[in-house]
């Protein structure tokens, strides 16, 4: 699995955003590359981090490496949200987008990518550092449970591998 994040979508997910200068923006990058780091030697996937440099970035995409997670800074003139679905294009389904981006979700899914939102997945990068994860079940009602009221509802392909990605993580 090959999960490519919206950097700083998943940054700011659940707070809300104040202006950072340049200094305390690098160490909430540092920090965040740091998370991702130890969710990743529990995990052992490979990480993709896409930042905007689309304002005061450089002439080309930067690409560098921190503790075994692949940082990527667009060019500038490039949003984030560009090299994203170019990366979910070139990966196809064997990739796991996590942004709350409407857009990056309405493209990723059209691709049959699984799409997980940022604040969903930081509580389970934040609450899985010490914690036993808990598998995802289906809740009463839901479809595969024993409990039968009404007309069976199924999940569509969106929820379906969107329970997978959960359960992967």
């Amino acid at each position: 699995m090959h999960l490519i994040i919206d950097g700083y979508n998943l940054l700011y997910a659940g707070r809300s955003v104040a202006k950072m200068n340049n200094l305390e923006l690098q160490r909430e990058r540092d920090r965040l590359i740091t998370l991702l780091s130890a969710y990743r030697k529990r995990k052992q996937g490979r990480i993709t981090v896409i930042f905007d440099g689309w304002q005061t970035g450089w002439g080309t995409e930067q690409k560098e490496f921190k503790n075994g997670i692949e940082v990527v800074f667009s060019q500038l003139g490039e949003r984030a949200d560009e090299v994203i679905k170019r990366m979910v294009r070139d990966k196809g389904a064997g990739a796991v987008v996590v942004s709350s981006d409407r857009e990056i979700a309405r493209y990723a899914e059209k691709m049959a990518v699984a799409v997980i939102p940022s604040e969903q997945f930081m509580e389970r990068l934040e609450g899985s550092r010490g914690m036993v994860e808990k598998e995802i079940e289906p809740e009463d009602g839901e479809y595969g449970s024993s409990k039968r009221k009404g007309p069976s509802r199924r999940p569509s392909k969106k929820e379906k591998r969107l329970r997978t990605a959960l359960r992967k993580l």
